[in-house]
């Protein structure tokens, strides 16, 4: 998957968030990664002062690591979705 860093492309990442059971939130903080989980509470923290380019790697990685209902998600989110989950490449 090749990753776009644009501002429609970082709303499409944070519209799967939106539709899933996951709060992203934005703070500050010092996180090693740049972000925080917390899959009990499923929270999803990303450091407010990132580049656009920072958060969208960020979001992706999250992705990546998470399981969302899928149920849950329009059509569109769905295969995006999927298309971060099965793993292809980021270039």
């Amino acid at each position: 998957m090749h990753l776009k860093y644009t501002r429609p492309f970082l709303n499409k990442l944070e519209d799967i968030f939106a539709e899933s059971d996951f709060v992203l939130r934005y703070e500050k903080g010092n996180f090693k990664a740049g972000y925080c989980v917390l899959k009990d509470m499923k929270v999803a923290v990303v450091n407010k002062y990132y580049s656009l380019e920072g958060k969208i790697n960020c979001l992706y990685d999250i992705l990546r690591t998470i399981s969302v209902d899928e149920s849950r998600l329009s059509e569109k989110n769905r295969q995006l979705y999927l298309e971060i989950r099965n793993g292809e490449n980021a270039n």
